[in-house]
């Protein structure tokens, strides 16, 4: 693949270790927990879901502060301080002698793991405006590739301790750092810096953009409740796995591989096609319902091997992002599509503070009541409630804004 600039393929690898650094604890998370903290699995699923949210706020509120910093040094070292800060963090979280240490990591990689904002302003100090669609559409392959490869690449090393997946963890983004630091070139001119102010790093302001969408309010409800929802994966899977069928490390990484595998698979060969046939507004109700749907089945699944035979049909949950983007756009002009989606991106990362806290809570409480399907429970229910209220409430041919023109599509 021939890119525009050769900091694209740079800070496309730093997204990819960005997520892989996320993924390949997953797997072992049950035992280090209940090792380090000397608790039951119970105690140590609502100890994780902190530790996530714990992760998300962190991130929440570094995201801002890197953009902004960024905009007064430059994307690269902002950056490279990023990804040493990561290989350093999972360096020291390999060898967390208790909990607490283990909790600071987490919160350290949600301030170091921020790094959208100035890779994002990376591609577009490089990109031209009309290809930029395109190569952001790359970090979200990258995004997905890393949800398959680091659960999986977890499971594989947990073979060897549950520290281990760290130490791969911090090697590669030691590996990276050094290439950012030899190779990656400073795309933001001295004359486009600005200075930075602290008003302008912060959350609040980002939440405003979602005002200009026009009548959204029942599709952003639905889109914050499918992304509380499907927060029930990262959260939990694993100590659920872990309770319902004695997985191991091994097993957990391949199965949340083979989530992210047919997730990736779907949006590759089938979402354009089932859109095109069907509709945005339909294929977000048929996304929403199959993916809900999954996870209730999932409350009460008895074999493991029916969790692979019942995403079949969840995997149809990857037509939900681009069906609702694709009616939110539509419904804000052309002057605030690029506001829109960072007001949608801090609407999410709230989400992924709410849906761990959500989702653990409910498998603890209900696993001591004898029920280790509860949060999938909930899970499911919020994607139905959402399924049904893009039904109910969102018309079959989502308005324009105000002046727009077909032509602008």
């Amino acid at each position: 693949m021939k890119f525009e600039h050769r900091a694209v393929p740079i800070v496309l690898l730093a997204v990819l270790i960005d997520v892989i650094g996320f993924g390949i604890v997953l797997p072992v998370l049950p035992e280090l927990i209940t090792t380090l903290g000397k608790v039951d699995l119970e105690s140590a699923t609502r100890i994780s879901g902190w530790m996530l949210a714990a992760f998300a706020v962190a991130g929440f509120f570094a995201g801002p502060v890197l953009g902004n910093l960024g905009d007064r040094f430059g994307r690269k070292p902002v950056l490279f301080a990023s990804m040493a800060a990561f290989a350093i963090d999972y360096a020291l979280m390999a060898m967390a002698p208790s909990l607490a240490w283990l909790f600071l990591g987490r919160v350290i990689a949600g301030v170091a793991g921020a790094t959208f904002g100035p890779a994002s302003a990376v591609i577009a100090d490089v990109t031209a405006p009309e290809k930029r669609s395109a190569t952001f559409g790359l970090m979200g392959a990258a995004f997905g590739i890393g949800f398959i490869l680091g659960p999986a690449l977890g499971g594989l090393v947990a073979q060897f301790g549950v520290h281990a997946p760290f130490f791969v963890a911090a090697g590669c983004a030691a590996i990276n750092a050094v290439l950012m630091l030899l190779f990656l070139p400073e795309t933001l001119a001295p004359e486009n810096r600005r200075a930075f102010r602290w008003r302008d790093a912060h959350v609040i302001s980002s939440f405003r953009p979602l005002f200009h969408a026009g009548n959204a309010a029942p599709l952003l409800l639905a889109w914050f409740l499918w992304q509380v929802g499907g927060a029930v994966y990262p959260a939990t899977w694993a100590f659920w796995a872990s309770m319902r069928f004695g997985w191991d490390a091994a097993a957990i990484g391949w199965s949340l591989a083979y989530v992210g595998f047919l997730m990736a698979l779907v949006q590759v060969t089938l979402t354009g096609r089932i859109l095109g046939r069907i509709g945005e507004r339909n294929g977000a109700i048929l996304g929403l319902a199959s993916g809900g749907a999954t996870l209730l089945t999932y409350a009460f699944t008895v074999f493991g091997w029916q969790v692979y035979a019942f995403f079949l049909i969840g995997a149809l949950g990857a037509l939900v992002f681009p069906a609702l983007n694709g009616t939110l756009s539509r419904m804000v002009d052309a002057s605030h599509q690029g506001a829109l989606q960072g007001g949608i991106s801090s609407m999410n990362n709230v989400a992924q503070i709410i849906g761990p806290l959500l989702a653990s809570q409910a498998l603890a409480t209900g696993s001591r009541h004898g029920f280790d399907g509860a949060a999938f429970l909930v899970a499911g229910s919020l994607l139905i409630a959402a399924a049904a209220i893009v039904a109910l409430f969102v018309p079959k041919a989502a308005p324009a804004a105000a002046g727009e023109t077909p032509a602008a599509h």
